[in-house]
């Protein structure tokens, strides 16, 4: 890795260290538990990667598709080896469709008003 990779290589796993810790002091203050440094770092380092592990299936997927941006198809075939994660992003997915679907018809409708009205004038 080059400096500049490695600086910014450092600078996400600290930042996901941190977002870890707030997290876990969230959690223990909500349920009255303490998390160690030592479990905040490992819970850190295992997202960590595991981030780094679907960052690169979803380069992978694209780059298979011959893409160069990553789609919301990437992420759900990201997604298939945890059902929970799975069955989530596939509801999100669907969810955001319909509210573009919902968008494009109140979007639709004010031009048909908008046409209607000028069309009286």
């Amino acid at each position: 890795m080059s400096v500049d990779k490695d600086e910014n290589h450092q600078r996400l796993k600290a930042a996901v260290h941190y977002t870890v810790g707030r997290l876990c002091q969230k959690i223990g203050e909500d349920h009255r538990r303490e998390f160690s440094r030592q479990v905040i770092a490992a819970i850190a380092e295992t997202t960590f990667r595991q981030c780094d592990t679907f960052a690169k299936d979803l380069e992978a997927f694209a780059r298979h598709a011959k893409r160069s941006t990553v789609s919301a198809e990437d992420v759900k075939l990201t997604a298939r080896r945890s059902t929970a994660l799975s069955i989530y992003i596939q509801n999100k997915s669907e969810e955001l469709n319909q509210e573009q679907k919902d968008l494009k018809k109140k979007n639709t409708g004010k031009r048909k008003n908008r046409d209607t009205e000028e069309s009286r004038e």
